[in-house]
């Protein structure tokens, strides 16, 4: 697992590309100011515990521990792989 630092490094001012557990995609860039970008919405995103957590909208916050293994990102939530992407540097969909 990642600690917050390395998550801020790794994952801050890129974008990940993938899909969660219950089947939904997304495409989304993490802004170093702690805004998230995808086609036709915003959130924001943090780091609090060693975890990252996001925030769209007046959901609720939700956090996922972080593995990085080459380009393949797995959030992980209660010991267990909930969701998973690919690193891509930058922000290629000018989102």
């Amino acid at each position: 697992m990642l600690t917050g630092d390395q998550i801020q490094q790794k994952i801050g001012g890129n974008t990940v590309q993938g899909s969660m557990a219950d089947g939904s995609r997304y495409t989304e860039f993490y802004a170093a100011d702690g805004t998230i970008r995808g086609a036709g919405y915003t959130g924001s995103w943090r780091v609090n515990d060693n975890q990252m957590c996001f925030k769209y909208g007046e959901d609720p916050e939700n956090c996922w521990s972080v593995e990085i293994t080459g380009d393949q990102v797995h959030w992980i939530v209660d010991g267990k792989k909930d969701g998973s992407g690919t690193l891509v540097t930058g922000n290629p969909n000018e989102f």
